[in-house]
């Protein structure tokens, strides 16, 4: 037992000491992990206004003004081609969106937005912006012009500078 208990102090021990910097992009960490929780939360609250899901919403918001192939919107997305895949089918099999030829590539049909995925669009676009103006209000756009700026950054440097994958 007191080998045991050594043994996790050591452990403690042998954990580097964060460097103020370090440590303040610790803290940033664990307020944007919250925070994106919350926006995902809001996003699927705010897509059930026109009866969609936040995912199903996001690839309207792509579609909407140009007709996309499934990789396309991954790509712009992030996303993995195959669960866009699955969101364009079951977009498709409700009526907001329908696959139409690609005179550019045979295989790849374009997805594009209906009428009806427009006017669900639509209203969870009113819905949207009532909210992001109220918050907006009550944030101020130069504090929002400052964080977009600096979460600009962290993506850029999150994605040059990844975590060692090593467990």
């Amino acid at each position: 037992m007191i080998d045991n208990m050594m043994s996790n102090r050591q452990h403690v021990v042998n954990v580097p000491d964060w460097s103020p910097e370090g440590r303040a992009f610790t803290d940033f960490l664990m307020r944007v992990f919250p925070l994106s929780h919350r926006l995902t939360a809001a996003g699927e609250m705010l897509a059930r206004h026109g009866g969609q899901t936040l995912a199903r919403w996001l690839v309207l918001e792509r579609i909407d003004t140009q007709p996309a192939t499934v990789a396309d919107i991954a790509r712009s997305m992030g996303l993995a081609r195959q669960g866009v895949q699955r969101l364009a089918d079951a977009l498709v099999e409700g009526g907001a969106a329908r696959y139409e030829l690609n005179a550019r590539h045979k295989r790849a049909q374009l997805l594009d937005i209906t009428d009806a995925g427009r006017a669900s669009l639509r209203t969870i676009q009113v819905a949207q912006r009532e909210w992001s103006n109220r918050v907006g209000t009550q944030l101020g756009r130069i504090e929002l012009d400052r964080a977009s700026a600096l979460l600009d950054r962290a993506l850029v440097i999150a994605e040059e500078s990844p975590p060692d994958a090593r467990p």
